[in-house]
């Protein structure tokens, strides 16, 4: 037998930080130990009950077949369509990718525009995945530091100097995982006359766009103009807004050439999204939004609740997240103290985490995942109960 060596593409990548701190958090669980997790950036809700009507009607009347690898043509048109009522920004259906989630759009995006020495700037905190999937390309993710006191916001000039002849792509993520970060209309438009002026892409990842909190305002970056959509790729689909995550239904919104590669490339990849998942999306996006808009409302209230936990904190500087269902929080005061019940301490945010789910049995995901040492995150997108639980574990394992 062949010894197994993983090639050079995959030797790049980690595995998924916050699958990889579920996972721990649940293998503890199972042995017994009354496990608190805020690690997945999943809602609690079912899928609301029309969207699954909707499901179940497409498998009674056989739509359970191969449809084109790039998705129903009914399905580009619905997606479309909302995307023009919600933010103003018109696409023609071939102008849409629907693919097996909002992290493979990504990933056919990436893997459809780079080349080995090619870069991409990423502003950071970032979601977990993005360096990992430009890696895997073999082109290099270049992290672009942005500040709490900044408001976790890039700025132009920042991003302008972070741009070489060798930048192909920028990757932007608001609202944001896993800050919460909203970028103003104000913000984002200095960020498009660098993105038109230098001439590289542009990635919007706007999977939260739908989640926003006190009076924040979504701006879709393809809204600035012409010159600054003509450069965009838009990444949305129905896993946060519509409690959907296991559905996997993501899709891109973007010039038709990019995604005629992106078609292509699924093709041989995966095929098809689900059938049955595609009329689901549908059902989601172009009826009555009141059910977003219900949970929305209901995620503002443990918002509350968990900034007020979080904010509470001994020795944790406020966080005021605008956006997604996050609190991340710098625990940087508490490293070499002793912690818990134990006595441990700690350097890092990873030793943090481990001591925390080890101790209090509270289940959080490193900052350092996230490109941004010394803060944590917690996902609010669970009951009153158990942020309530988890806070006072928090304020009792952090001395308190």
């Amino acid at each position: 037998m062949p010894q197994f060596v993983q090639s050079e593409a995959l030797a790049r990548i980690a595995p998924s930080a916050t699958m990889a701190a579920a996972a721990k958090a649940k293998a503890l669980k199972a042995s017994g130990a009354d496990v608190l997790n805020f690690t997945l950036g999943e809602p609690d809700f079912d899928t609301p009950q029309h969207i699954r009507t909707a499901a179940k009607a497409a498998m009674d009347s056989g739509k359970t077949h191969y449809t084109p690898a790039g998705g129903l043509p009914e399905v580009k048109e619905a997606i479309v369509a909302a995307h023009a009522r919600d933010t103003g920004v018109q696409y023609a259906a071939a102008e849409c990718v629907i693919s097996n989630g909002a992290k493979h759009t990504i990933h056919n995006v990436l893997a459809a525009l780079l080349n080995p020495g090619d870069e991409v700037v990423i502003p950071t905190p970032y979601w977990v995945s993005y360096a990992d999937l430009v890696a895997l390309t073999g082109a290099t993710p270049v992290l672009l530091p942005t500040t709490r006191e900044d408001g976790w916001a890039c700025s132009a000039e920042q991003l302008d100097g972070a741009i070489t002849d060798a930048t192909k792509l920028v990757m932007l993520n608001s609202p944001s995982n896993p800050t919460g970060a909203v970028y103003s209309r104000e913000q984002l438009a200095a960020l498009g006359e660098v993105i038109v002026n230098r001439d590289v892409w542009c990635l919007s990842d706007e999977i939260y766009s739908k989640l926003l909190y006190d009076g924040a305002e979504f701006t879709s970056f393809a809204a600035l103009s012409d010159e600054v959509k003509a450069r965009t790729i838009t990444v949305n689909g129905v896993s946060k807004a519509y409690a959907m995550t296991g559905w996997r239904i993501g899709w891109m919104l973007g010039p038709e050439p990019i995604a005629k590669a992106c078609t292509k490339l699924q093709s041989q990849e995966t095929s098809n999204p689900c059938s049955v998942s595609q009329y689901a999306a549908k059902a989601a996006v172009e009826n009555s939004q009141e059910c977003v808009e219900e949970m929305r409302k209901t995620f503002a209230e443990r918002r509350t609740m968990a900034l007020e936990g979080v904010n509470a904190l001994p020795g944790v500087p406020r966080c005021d997240p605008g956006g997604a269902f996050y609190a991340f929080f710098d625990v940087g005061s508490h490293f070499g103290k002793p912690l818990g019940t134990s006595g441990r301490t700690c350097e890092t945010s990873d030793e943090f985490c481990e001591i925390l789910l080890e101790d209090a049995h509270v289940a959080l995901v490193s900052g350092d995942a996230f490109g941004a040492p010394g803060f944590v995150r917690m996902s609010y997108a669970t009951e009153t109960a158990t942020i309530e639980r988890g806070l006072e574990r928090l304020r009792s394992f952090l001395g308190g």
